[in-house]
């Protein structure tokens, strides 16, 4: 799909360059062609009035110089006189079939084909006189114009073809890395769904079986029913992701106050933080105002103080604190444990990573800190952690409204 996905993108864009060159050579021919044709007319023009310029042929403004040479017939058709600097005007019967094929055009102008001349001509006392320029040198230039332009545009399409090659892959790069994405999360999901299902599916068997005891069968039925829970909490988290990707959560915004929000959110995890043996501290400023999502905030504090403690050190001390930074507000939950790895700080936000792997048994499938991480970015806000000295810290950093 991918390769696809970049050829069609490079088609697209070889055929509007094509386009476009077509067109603006077309222009620059067409143009030349004008502007030749225009200043050839005047010169034999320039000649027809001033006849007496012959022995300086070409000698006119612009300094356009064409071989030409003129022809005086009197009204009966019969050659009067000849004159011309480029052209043998001796053999009288060739040129007395060009002066009659200009007059068999009934055109005060035009162009000869057969004999490669443009002509004009004029009435004076003694009857009409015409003015005969080579267009050689005329067409001679528009093929040379003609033959570059092929070239330069064969050239060009070279160049753009590298060249959207390279903006293909970089224009797609977002979509393949989306891709990767995807099909990476379709397949730790798979994964994390196969383990509780293959649980599920073996303990009904074996409740089926005749030879389960009603002891047995109460052990089966405790570890479907504790896989059933595992399965809706994975499968409400996966909800929860899809409904923060399709922008679920810009369209909950209100100014609100995120103080009384912390202190609120902090109050119902004291008792739960008690009964670990751990103390849960807070430290907010007052009075913080910012634009957002408050269903949405309180999951982000939810997974923030639930992971803080899940992975803090017995009897250890939790800190909440929420301060103005700037024109942001700073929301820090701060709790003693093991050093979490460079690594790990790096990849903890992507979905389904767990530093310890075992968690996935008391229900943790590494969705939180994503989830928390999508509600934040759709706030123009930014998260990240921190493990120094014993301690690792969660940051939330917000905009504050005004």
């Amino acid at each position: 799909m991918l390769r696809q996905l970049r050829l069609k993108f490079v088609c697209i864009v070889m055929s509007i360059v094509t386009i476009m060159l077509c067109l603006v050579f077309s222009l620059m021919i067409q143009f030349m062609s004008k502007s030749l044709e225009d200043q050839s007319i005047r010169m034999l023009q320039s000649i027809a009035d001033n006849p007496f310029q012959q022995g300086n042929p070409g000698d006119i403004s612009e300094g356009v110089q064409l071989p030409y040479f003129t022809v005086l017939l009197s009204y009966r058709g019969q050659l009067i006189a000849a004159s011309g600097g480029y052209y043998d005007l001796s053999d009288e019967v060739t040129i007395l079939k060009i002066t009659r094929a200009a007059l068999e055009s009934n055109a005060q102008s035009g162009v000869l084909e057969e004999y490669n001349l443009r002509f004009i001509r004029s009435s004076v006392q003694s009857g009409q006189r015409f003015v005969f320029a080579d267009m050689s040198s005329e067409r001679t230039a528009l093929r040379n114009l003609t033959e570059n332009c092929i070239l330069i545009g064969i050239a060009a399409m070279a160049v753009f073809l590298g060249l959207s090659i390279l903006l293909a892959r970089w224009a797609v790069k977002p979509v393949e890395k989306a891709w990767q994405q995807q099909r990476q999360f379709v397949a730790d999901a798979s994964h994390e769904l196969k383990t509780p299902l293959t649980v599920i599916l073996t303990n009904a068997e074996m409740l089926q079986s005749p030879d389960t005891t009603p002891e047995a069968r109460g052990q089966f039925a405790g570890s479907i029913l504790t896989m059933s829970h595992q399965m809706r909490g994975l499968v409400e988290g996966l909800l929860d992701l899809a409904r923060v990707d399709n922008g679920a959560v810009k369209t909950n915004f209100t100014t609100l106050n995120l103080s009384e929000l912390v202190e609120e959110e902090a109050l119902p995890f004291e008792p739960l933080y008690f009964e670990k043996g751990l103390t849960l501290s807070t430290a907010v400023e007052k009075g913080i105002q910012i634009k957002g999502s408050l269903s949405h905030l309180r999951q982000v504090l939810g997974i923030l103080l639930d992971n803080a403690m899940k992975y803090s050190s017995p009897e250890g001390e939790v800190w909440v604190r929420l301060v103005r930074h700037g024109s942001h507000c700073l929301l820090s939950v701060a709790s003693p444990g093991a050093e979490i790895s460079p690594e790990d700080l790096q990849n903890i936000f992507k979905r389904f990573y767990r530093v310890d792997k075992a968690r996935s048994r008391d229900g943790s499938y590494g969705l939180g800190l994503s989830i928390a991480q999508s509600i934040v970015t759709a706030h123009k806000g930014k998260i990240w952690a921190q493990s120094e000295g014993g301690i690792n810290t969660f940051f939330v950093q917000l905009p504050m409204n005004g």
